[in-house]
């Protein structure tokens, strides 16, 4: 296999979320295939930190301060990646995240749901993560007619699962968002896919699925009961779909796709 098909010397990516787990990981992966990788996030702590992990490994990266429900940061984060780098020519969308108001415990009633939690769920993960980013960052990709979009959805999204209601939802918008644009730009140069990661254990999910000793709690020896590979995903499992995706040389003929990375976990669900 010609592995110059994955290299992204001289490309430049954005990863917004990137100071969250799964948007960090990928933030490297792409730095790791010779991208230079803009980091957005709110924490400038966690930003500088994957930014520091990726030069410590010979990449380049910058952090850029971001809140993704407000248009205009997302612009002058963008201003702010043309003067330091140039144009991106890959976006990652990897912010988004579940609130706990918007979880329906067992036995609950989902007609008692708070709307305003409903909302915030659907602005983080469909509106701000996925929309606005998108509408901001494609302007110039669709200018130079090259450029490669990459939502990070949810496997909650094809099939949805008890309890994040909100989330799952959500994310089923962010699929589907994934194929309008998709077909949208299609004839402009910019590819836009989704992946749908399965279950990886976070800072947000950790305590639904370990306990305080480190083991499975009931609601994680579920999950493993029902992925064919028993156990749950690592974040660095991520980094060769996004690398594929991300290559305009590797990927060229992929658009409005949805790639699932869960061990399986949704063959079970058919």
């Amino acid at each position: 296999m010609n592995n110059t098909i994955f290299n992204l010397d001289g490309e430049i990516a954005v990863v917004v979320g990137g100071t969250g787990v799964l948007g960090g990981a990928m933030a490297e992966a792409l730095a790791s295939a010779g991208a230079t990788v803009a980091v957005l996030g709110r924490s400038a702590e966690r930003g500088q930190a994957c930014v520091d992990r990726i030069e410590q490994a010979g990449g380049k990266a910058s952090f850029h301060p971001v809140d993704v429900q407000d248009v205009n940061s997302l612009v002058d984060a963008r201003n702010a990646i043309h003067e330091t780098h140039g144009a991106p020519n890959a976006l990652v969308n990897a912010a988004g995240g579940n609130r706990p108001g918007a979880t329906l415990p067992p036995g609950s009633d989902f007609c008692k749901l708070p709307l305003a939690d409903w909302r915030d769920v659907f602005d983080l993960n469909l509106v701000g993560g996925t929309l606005l980013p998108c509408q901001v960052f494609a302007e110039s990709m669709l200018e130079v007619g090259q450029g490669s979009i990459i939502n990070i959805a949810s496997m909650s999204g094809m099939v949805p699962l008890s309890r994040v209601v909100a989330y799952s939802a959500a994310k089923a918008g962010v699929l589907n968002l994934t194929m309008f644009l998709a077909r949208e730009w299609a004839t402009r140069g910019v590819r836009v896919n989704a992946i749908s990661p399965g279950f990886f254990p976070g800072e947000q999910n950790r305590a639904l699925l370990f306990d305080q000793q480190g083991e499975y709690t009931e609601r994680g020896q579920q999950i493993i009961g029902h992925t064919p590979m028993a156990r749950f995903g690592d974040p660095q499992e991520l980094a060769g779909a996004v690398i594929w995706l991300a290559s305009a040389v590797a990927s060229s003929f992929v658009t409005g796709q949805n790639i699932v990375i869960d061990g399986g976990f949704s063959t079970t669900t058919i």
